[in-house]
């Protein structure tokens, strides 16, 4: 077989040659990139000046509380809707108008109550009863407008001038509003055990017509077309969840302490059984699985045959109690071929790239050297962990006040349908004086919604969506520096000569104040590239969200193509800022520079890139695994009370699967955070040794930086890959 056609490697740029002056990190650096720097630094100056104008203009109030028909917050202190925190409507009905949706207004009175109805009634009902019984008006009367007190005006003039509602139903509050107690029976919807009541108004309505307005009111509140039966379910499964969170805290939190401390034990043995250790984690994952795939089965075999089993998870739907679905063939079906799946990819990698495993390994032995010489470097990821929720916190806040601002805009609500002055904006001082009362009789003023006439009203969108950018900045910027210190402080291990004592003093801290003198424009320049893609990802997920429901199938697949396509990209930029910063942080150039040649380093060693760096990974991935796994199956044993010494400890849960569940996905995140550190210190131990065999050849003269070890593997491998690309 003959030889492969090679692409020169002057193809990817020229070598580097051997400097017998060159130790790592250039010290004689100057500023790059400072126009993006500038730049930069003023987009954050203008970020603080708009989160100082929301702050101005906004008013978290209008999201905490609910607003009646003159603008007023029900519930908020010193006002006289102080014990009135919840909203009401006079007339749920009119709400059910396809019409609220364009408007964002329902057409009906609403007012401030210290409770929710609890019974049906008309207003009609209440008048005869009044006669015999004066309590029937001492309940009925707080449901209308304040200062009101004539129970004997005709029911006409009540309902013309809103003093009253023509009708109660029982309610329970939801989202601070009267929302009618829905409750299923036996399939059929219900309240208070009736189908149909009278609206006051002469009619029986059906109370779909009550569910339908309810969905109209969710809608306009929520942005969605959820339904109300739906929303109330959910919120009682999320007020359960609460109560597990308050009453499990303190153990999710023992369990996150507990894995933190497993992921630095595992990262130190990893200093002196790196190889051992690897191949048991390799090893144990293999077994772990394949117990797995045979519990899997043996539970499938067991419900084999049982009626209640052959039910399908699409026919039971959601359910809050996850043991339901563990009573399911289907399950268990389901979970042993996914492990068999899983399986089989860990054993195929193994078994064609164990070469490449060695090399993997050999350079985590490495990576396990450098981070014990520097151990400062573990503890890193709570500084940016800091700035994180700095930059998390203050979107959030700016988020809210942008989204508050505004002033409060009256339209004009008439119970007639044809008056022509219906939804115009109106003054409710000056209202009384207009002809509109005249020309519509029982017209009122009220409250719509915020918003206002101005520049910056009418700009709000935009400026969230620049709020957005300008955080998704800040974060790619804040782990930018945190790539860019670390890689650093491991260049300076591996460019030692003599190691430790060529090292050289807080290697850390000498990284960090290069990055931030030096290259705080460089960085700020990666991650403005990295955001904008990100920005147009978030859209297009807006976009499919809002297209969920179109027929165009044409427009569907191209929405989908372009999320495949962005997704990528924006893999691949990380992919390059990384290496960029890398080599940003040992020869201090501008950002378009170190990606060139970063991106011609990999290229020129690109049977190393594509396979290595996929193996370091999956070997980093399978020890985060491991340690969250067993975290995990410590908490289900203990959430289940399956551990007899500690079982009186157990807290009472409505659902154990969500600190378990919370452990898991915390436990992986916090492992996720020390590995982190030890794939950036391999990434740029990687680019390090290659260009280690560019400069240098292993002769007294040009000795190599590497470790003996690690060069002997890569020098059998790389004469093993040539055999297997020859003839």
């Amino acid at each position: 077989m003959a030889r492969k056609t090679e692409i020169p490697s002057s193809y990817y740029g020229e070598p580097q040659k051997f400097d017998p002056t060159f130790r790592g990190p250039i010290h004689n650096r100057s500023c790059t990139d400072v126009l993006c720097c500038v730049i930069f630094i003023i987009v954050i100056l203008g970020y603080i000046a708009l989160g100082t104008v929301a702050w101005i203009h906004g008013d978290p109030r209008k999201v905490v509380y609910p607003t009646d028909s003159h603008g007023q917050f029900c519930g908020q202190q010193g006002t006289p809707n102080a014990n009135k925190a919840i909203l009401f409507y006079f007339n749920i009905l009119q709400c059910a108008n396809p019409a609220v949706l364009i408007n964002l207004q329902c057409p009906t009175t609403q007012l401030c109550v210290p409770k929710c109805p609890d019974r049906f009634a008309t207003y009609l009902d209440m008048q005869y009863n009044y006669r015999y019984n004066k309590s029937h008006w001492e309940y009925y009367r707080q449901f209308c407008k304040p200062g009101f007190d004539n129970p004997r005006k005709s029911v006409a003039q009540v309902l013309r001038d809103e003093d009253c509602p023509s009708m109660i139903v029982p309610s329970r509050p939801f989202l601070q509003r009267c929302f009618p107690d829905f409750i299923t029976r036996n399939g059929t919807l219900t309240v208070a055990n009736k189908t149909d009541f009278k609206d006051g108004l002469g009619k029986t309505r059906s109370v779909t017509d009550l569910r339908d307005a309810a969905n109209r009111v969710t809608a306009i509140q929520q942005g969605t077309e959820s339904g109300i039966t739906a929303l109330l379910d959910a919120k009682e499964v999320g007020i359960k969840i609460f109560e597990d969170y308050a009453s499990s805290w303190y153990w999710i939190l023992i369990g996150l302490v507990i894995t933190m401390v497993v992921s630095l034990l595992f990262i130190l043995l990893l200093r002196f059984t790196a190889g051992v250790l690897l191949w048991v984690v390799i090893f144990g994952v293999i077994a772990a699985v394949g117990y797995g795939i045979w519990h899997c089965y043996w539970e499938f075999s067991l419900l084999q045959g049982k009626p209640d089993a052959d039910v399908t998870i699409s026919d039971i739907g959601f359910q809050t109690d996850f043991r339901v679905y563990l009573q399911l063939s289907q399950t268990w079906l389901i979970f042993m071929i996914s492990l068999a799946v899983i399986e089989a990819i860990v054993i195929l990698m193994l078994i064609f790239l164990r070469r490449r495993v060695r090399i993997a390994i050999a350079l985590l032995k490495e990576g396990s050297k450098a981070i014990g010489y520097i151990m400062t470097a573990l503890f890193y990821p709570i500084i940016t962990f800091f700035l994180l929720a700095v930059c998390i916190a203050y979107w959030a806040v700016t988020a809210v006040f942008l989204a508050s601002s505004g002033d409060a805009v009256y339209k004009v609500m008439s119970t007639q349908p044809k008056c022509q002055y219906a939804n115009l904006t109106c003054d409710p001082e000056t209202f009384n004086k207009t002809n509109v009362t005249k020309v519509c009789p029982g017209a009122q003023c009220t409250f719509a919604f915020y918003g206002g006439e101005s520049v910056y009203h009418r700009y709000i969108f935009i400026l969230q969506l620049c709020n957005l950018l300008i955080f998704l900045w800040l974060v790619n910027f804040t782990i930018a520096l945190g790539q860019c210190t670390l890689a650093g402080a491991f260049a300076s291990y591996y460019w030692a000569l003599k190691k430790p004592g060529d090292i050289p003093a807080c290697p850390l801290f000498a990284s960090f104040g290069r990055a931030i003198r030096y290259h705080t424009g460089s960085l700020a320049f990666g991650a403005l590239i990295l955001s904008i893609v990100q920005f147009f990802r978030i859209i297009l997920e807006y976009l499919d969200h809002k297209l969920k429901g179109a027929q165009n199938a044409f427009a569907r697949f191209l929405l989908c193509c372009l999320k495949c396509c962005f997704w990528c990209l924006e893999h691949f930029i990380k992919f390059m800022n990384r290496n960029a910063y890398i080599m940003i942080a040992i020869y201090g150039k501008n950002f378009c520079t170190s990606a060139k040649d970063a991106f011609f380093l990999l290229m020129r060693n690109v049977v190393r890139v594509a396979v290595l760096d996929k193996v370091t990974d999956f070997l980093l991935f399978l020890g985060k695994l491991l340690i969250s796994g067993s975290v995990g199956v410590l908490a289900f044993f203990f959430f289940t009370r399956k551990i007899p010494v500690i079982q009186e400890e157990v807290p009472s849960l409505n659902y154990y699967w969500v600190p378990l569940l919370t452990v898991i996905f915390g436990s992986y995140l916090v492992a996720h955070g020390f590995f982190n550190v030890y794939a950036m210190c391999v990434d740029t131990l990687f680019l390090c040794f290659c260009e280690d065999l560019e400069r240098n050849d292993g002769s007294p003269s040009k000795p190599y930086f590497m470790s003996p070890g690690l060069h002997k593997i890569l020098r059998r491998a790389d004469q093993a890959g040539k055999q297997y690309s020859g003839s």
